[in-house]
This record gives structure tokens, C-alpha cells and sequence, in this order.
């Protein structure tokens, strides 16, 4: 199990994500980023956090929950 992506992503103020598909964009007041996501994980944002959970049980979700995590 990964401890890196079992933490969910707290978002400071005066930063915003939106989430299309698999792409996370985050724009604050030092500019924007966006990060595509693999098919291996699900990201969901809810209340100013960010939580990634891995879509299955194979070692492949497993290593890209956590990295995807990282990511963002």
C-alpha cells in the first residue's frame, strides 16, 4: 500500500484545480500547471483536496497511485 498516496493533497488559498478527464490543472498566483494522469488512477477533487486512489489491485495502479500523487 502506498503511504505517499494514501495523503490526500490540501489546496492553500488563492489556489484553484480543475479536473477534465485525466488532466489535473492547478493555477495559482505563481502561475499554472497540468499533469494527465494514467488509466491506472482516479483523482478526485472535493473541498480545496485533492485524493488519488489507484483503480485496481495490479502492481502497475499500485506504483502510479503514488507517483501520480507526487505529481500533482
Amino acid at each position: 500500500m502506498s503511504r505517499i498516496g494514501k495523503k490526500p493533497i490540501d489546496l492553500p488559498s488563492g489556489v484553484s484545480a480543475t479536473l477534465s478527464g485525466q488532466t489535473v490543472e492547478v493555477k495559482g498566483p505563481k502561475g499554472t500547471l497540468s499533469f494527465k494522469a494514467t488509466d491506472d488512477v482516479t483523482i478526485e477533487i472535493k473541498d480545496n483536496v485533492i485524493s488519488v486512489t489507484p483503480r485496481g489491485n495490479s502492481k502497475r495502479a499500485r506504483q502510479q497511485w503514488g507517483m501520480s500523487r507526487t505529481q500533482v
